[in-house]
């Protein structure tokens, strides 16, 4: 097993990384920009090493200087997280020939799944079911629309290099196919640098569902089940949950065994995601995601498996521990994505300073979270501020369970999206299980007068709390005096030559 690892991003996924390393005993080594010098990820990693710079093109997407930040601290791997460098076949490669260890995939298995044209190719080849589309870019409008012709409308116009729900248009007649073409060669320009475009038929009232793989250096393949991730805004998730409710028993074993098989096809190793689309019963080959999802904690809940320790098991050249008749679900899990945005308009971004916060508790909930009060959010990063997720033993009292954790979670300082989501969780046909990806554009989020009862609820909440406060101070400001004289009583017992119990801080080793 490695003794030190460098994880080569930031915020919430640096930590969760942080956290599995501890506990593994390896030594971790983090990374961060000008803007996140007092960021938690450098505080509770074992060392920081300063990348420079406040935007992501001069620190986190340096490819050199993640690289010589990690030779220089005596680190023998590379966790990329998600996002940022975390699909790039050539850092994955350069990282290999610097003599470290790549915790993903191989070089060769992001090429072949991260341009979607090639992917589709090979998912093909593979006997893997794809969305009917085209397998080859198309070079212009003229050429789009004569295609268009074959495939039928609605039309997807697709990124080749896409991910994020970045670069898609979506076309129902020739008359709008010109300025959607226009605008998402533009998005995937600006995006990836390659403004490559596909096309494929767009499913009416599709549900986006996708399936956990993991692959060791030996040929194991296993998958853990599924995650439903249809709440989206702008093709970007907002709420996820395992199992999904369309899902039976069968269809699990179909789907992940198709996923496994699409893995095998590109000699897949590490942790990775194919992505579907299922509509009136049947599903489809979506993508693949060649490295751990954002909404992985669901799967982690329901399977009670720490995906990130078997990245580092496999990354480290250990055998999976366990064979796909082992892998059971149990219970039911959500999963909320904590966004510093306004979703009374439009979703835009929301900046500021952190000036409260509370997290909410209670049997079966986790939040993943790089905050803390006087944390700065700007624009140079994702939106993401944390996650929130909860398990229950079904999926009525999971829903429940979130419902009150939104209501107790308190950011003060800038918008988030979390009364969306308790608008989407209190919806009839949320509770149902009757949606698709169009859901969030089916409600009123033009004001925040729509959530008005879990609005008042929310408020309510933090009413009580500061009420009962107040009563616990006005019940101990008799006592205060006693209780400092106690406290320092017990810090004179301290020699001057004694630290006091604390945790080290990191230390910073420059290169």
């Amino acid at each position: 097993m490695f003794q030190r690892i460098l994880i080569a991003n930031r915020g919430e996924i640096a930590l969760r990384v942080i956290r599995t390393a501890r506990e593994m005993g390896i030594e971790t080594v983090a990374v961060y920009s000008d803007f996140d010098r007092r960021a938690l990820h450098t505080r509770m990693a074992h060392r920081a090493m300063p990348l420079g710079g406040s935007l992501p093109r001069e620190s986190y997407l340096d490819m050199a200087k993640v690289i010589r930040a990690a030779k220089d601290s005596g680190a023998q791997a590379i966790h990329p997280g998600y996002g940022f460098l975390s699909e790039n076949a050539e850092f994955a490669q350069k990282v290999v020939d610097s003599g470290l260890v790549w915790i993903g995939p191989p070089a060769s298995a992001i090429r072949a799944m991260g341009d979607k044209i090639t992917s589709r190719r090979n998912m093909k080849a593979a006997g893997v079911p794809v969305v009917p589309g085209l397998t080859d870019p198309v070079a212009d409008v003229a050429e789009a629309l004569a295609a268009a012709k074959t495939i039928g409308y609605p039309i997807a116009i697709k990124a080749a290099a896409g991910g994020g729900g970045k670069g898609i248009r979506i076309v129902r007649n020739e008359k709008e196919m010109a300025g959607a073409f226009r605008t998402a060669s533009g998005e995937a320009v600006a995006s990836f640098g390659d403004g490559r475009l596909y096309l494929e038929r767009y499913l009416e009232e599709p549900r986006h569902i996708e399936v956990q793989l993991m692959f060791d250096k030996h040929g194991n393949g296993v998958h853990f089940g599924e995650r439903e991730c249809s709440i989206q805004r702008r093709h970007q998730k907002l709420i996820e949950e395992a199992p999904s409710v369309v899902v039976t028993p069968e269809l699990r074993a179909k789907m992940g065994a198709i996923a496994v098989q699409a893995g095998r096809a590109v000699g897949y190793q590490n942790a990775g995601t194919v992505e579907f689309l299922w509509s009136k019963g049947e599903f489809y080959f979506l993508e693949m995601n060649t490295r751990l999802q954002v909404e992985h904690p669901v799967t982690e809940m329901v399977y009670g498996v720490d995906l990130v320790r078997e990245q580092l098991r496999v990354a480290a050249g250990e055998k999976l521990a366990f064979e796909q008749k082992d892998i059971e679900p149990k219970g039911w899990s959500i999963e909320v994505r904590i966004n510093a945005e306004d979703p009374f308009n439009n979703f835009v971004p929301s900046t500021g300073i952190i000036k409260n916060l509370r997290a909410p508790g209670g049997p079966g909930v986790r939040m993943d979270a790089a905050l803390y009060r006087g944390m700065e959010v700007g624009l140079n990063y994702d939106p993401m501020l944390a996650k929130l997720i909860v398990w229950g033993p079904d999926r009525k009292i999971a829903i429940e369970r979130m419902v009150r954790s939104l209501q107790e979670l308190n950011v003060g300082g800038v918008r988030t999206g979390a009364p969306a989501a308790l608008m989407v969780l209190e919806d009839e046909r949320f509770r149902k299980g009757d949606f698709d990806t169009h859901f969030l554009s089916t409600m009123d989020l033009s004001s925040p007068r729509t959530g008005h009862d879990a609005l008042v609820a929310a408020v309510a909440a933090i009413h009580r709390h500061l009420l009962s406060r107040r009563r616990a101070l006005a019940t101990t400001a008799s006592s205060r005096t006693n209780w400092l004289e106690r406290s320092r009583s017990r810090l004179s017992s301290y020699p001057a030559h004694q630290a006091m119990p604390h945790v080290a801080p990191a230390r910073e080793v420059k290169p």
